[in-house]
């Protein structure tokens, strides 16, 4: 690699951690991700992006061994969510969680299909862009899938963010109750340590499972899955994945997609915002009404059940549920079983969407 190329990599590393560290201040879900898509598509747009030599004005592909092992350590993280614990607090109302959960996807993927009808859209790429959940677990996979990641990872930030601006004005203004922050507790450095050898079991069986069986984006399903056994079966005790770590992957997984950004792309982006915007209110008031539903069958309060089923913005969603006092277990393992719900069943429906699109 030529001098040039390495400062400009140098260059990347150095803008995308100090871009992280100020969203992090800002409590920016995924912050090192969006960073990473942000600084690397600039540097793209302006021509000063890392190049593979200096006579190739393409942009490299970040190298599939450590794009796959970025998949990796982010799948592990998210099977690390199904604490059972967590998910006890659903206790009986689990079936009434995951038929609303199975609403959302539905409502998901009937919007991803009208923003496939966008003439810079394709049906495939519209279906993720609109899964209500795990944004970065979805940017990560889109490329696996044949998908446009550049537009999946915009309209899914959009996304997080109304979300998460509305969460607190919607508690205040309908529900009468507070949105403060909420401290988030690290995993202890013994846990981390436990952590390297999950990811180790979880990466070393799951990719090969994964191929093996032919699952869809197989570098973050497999492993996500083996995390999730794992987790649900409590083999792997309180092992944690380092957030140093997570941070990187999530910044190879923003660089892979933000490298990849033209001037043209972008300005074909934001043709698209404004429809996409519309869809995406129209699945978070659907999702609200599913709230009501949730709320008539479980006996649950109408205010955690909204809280349990927006399209996102998990953080947000438990500094409300804490503030005003509500029945944070419930809120918490909703909104974890959605995101795992999203993740495991949204490729396939994506899938099952592009194919129905395409004409024979």
């Amino acid at each position: 690699m030529r001098h040039p190329t390495l400062l400009r990599w140098i260059g990347l590393a150095l803008l995308t951690a100090m871009a992280t560290a100020l969203l992090q201040l800002l409590d920016v879900d995924a912050a090192a991700l969006f960073a990473g898509l942000v600084v690397a598509a600039v540097l793209a747009i302006a021509g000063v992006a890392p190049r593979a030599t200096a006579d190739n004005p393409d942009p490299p592909v970040i190298p599939r061994p450590l794009f796959l092992a970025s998949q990796g350590v982010l799948g592990v993280f998210i099977g690390t969510m199904a604490d059972p614990d967590t998910l006890a607090g659903l206790g009986s109302a689990w079936l009434p969680v995951l038929v609303v959960g199975l609403g959302t996807l539905a409502l998901s993927v009937v919007g991803g299909m009208l923003l496939g009808l966008h003439k810079q859209v394709d049906t495939l790429t519209g279906a993720l862009a609109l899964v209500a959940g795990g944004a970065s677990g979805l940017v990560a996979l889109t490329r696996e899938l044949g998908g446009d990641e550049r537009m999946v990872a915009v309209i899914q930030y959009v996304r997080v963010a109304l979300v998460t601006i509305t969460i607190p004005l919607i508690a205040t203004m309908v529900f009468h109750a507070s949105a403060d922050g909420v401290v988030v507790a690290s995993p202890s450095a013994g846990d981390q340590g436990w952590g390297l050898l999950l990811l180790a079991v979880c990466i070393g069986i799951g990719l090969p499972l994964g191929r093996l069986i032919h699952l869809p984006a197989a570098g973050l399903l497999g492993p996500m899955a083996i995390a999730t056994i794992i987790e649900l079966t409590g083999i792997g005790g309180d092992a944690a994945v380092s957030g140093i770590l997570l941070g990187l992957a999530y910044a190879v997984i923003g660089w892979q997609a933000g490298l990849g950004f033209t001037l043209d792309r972008l300005r074909a982006i934001g043709r698209v915002l404004p429809f996409a915007i519309v869809l995406i209110l129209g699945i978070g008031v659907g999702c609200a009404l599913l709230g009501v539903l949730l709320s008539a069958w479980t006996g649950e309060s109408m205010f955690d059940c909204y809280l349990a089923t927006t399209p996102g913005g998990i953080y947000a969603v438990l500094a409300a549920a804490t503030a005003a006092g509500g029945n944070v277990a419930f809120v918490v393992a909703a909104q974890i079983l959605r995101v795992l719900l999203m993740l495991f069943v949204a490729p396939f429906a994506a899938r099952w969407v592009a194919r129905r699109a395409t004409p024979l």
